[in-house]
């Protein structure tokens, strides 16, 4: 689960992610700690794609609680250079292995698709040249909510369902297969009465 206890953070399943030439040479190393101007593509096109991806890095309903703010879980699609509270970081280290941090994922998803769907993002952003904006410094919980994570699982649905890159990027077939699924698990879980219907309305009636 990604977020199995109320009280403490949550679960993640980070993603580090580097582009290598056909030598094995790392096309994101760079002596400047923001990376080379391919790198911060990529940020923008993961970025950019975020929405669309969500569901993918989250994939059930509980997923959405991991993201809370102060939560070592990020809301916001910031970036940000060894920064643990952006959603895509860039660590520390020596500039041969410089690369980026894929923060959203929950330990419930699958590694499989959120790599996938992270390396198409990464693809369109480079293709595109999308530019990721300014590096977050400082508590990237601070000004999140101008940027925010749209952080509930019908949402994600919907934009995932609506993406015409998302198609073109993974497939028409497997989407389709795919948000079938999702789907039918959202109308069960929304039908469900659960424990804390019954402590909310009835116990405090």
């Amino acid at each position: 689960m990604a977020k199995p206890l109320a009280g403490q953070a949550g679960n993640g399943m980070h993603l580090h992610l580097s582009l290598a030439d056909t030598e094995g040479r790392n096309l994101f190393a760079s002596d400047d700690a923001e990376g080379t101007p391919l790198l911060r593509q990529a940020i923008g096109g993961m970025r950019d794609r975020l929405a669309e991806t969500l569901a993918i890095f989250c994939p059930h309903a509980n997923s959405y609680r991991r993201f809370q703010s102060q939560s070592y879980a990020p809301v916001g699609r910031n970036w940000g250079v060894n920064n643990r509270t952006v959603s895509f970081r860039i660590p520390g280290g020596p500039p041969a292995s410089r690369h980026v941090e894929h923060r959203i994922c929950g330990a419930d998803a699958n590694p499989y698709l959120a790599a996938a769907a992270a390396l198409a993002a990464m693809a369109d952003g480079i293709a595109r040249r999308a530019d990721p904006g300014p590096a977050t410094t400082g508590n990237g919980y601070a000004g999140a909510a101008d940027d925010a994570i749209a952080a509930d699982w019908r949402s994600a649905l919907g934009a995932l369902q609506a993406s015409r890159w998302a198609q073109e990027a993974l497939g028409a077939d497997f989407l389709r297969v795919f948000l079938a699924i999702k789907w039918a698990e959202y109308r069960q879980f929304a039908a469900e009465v659960g424990e804390q219907d019954w402590r909310w309305y009835l116990a405090h009636a």
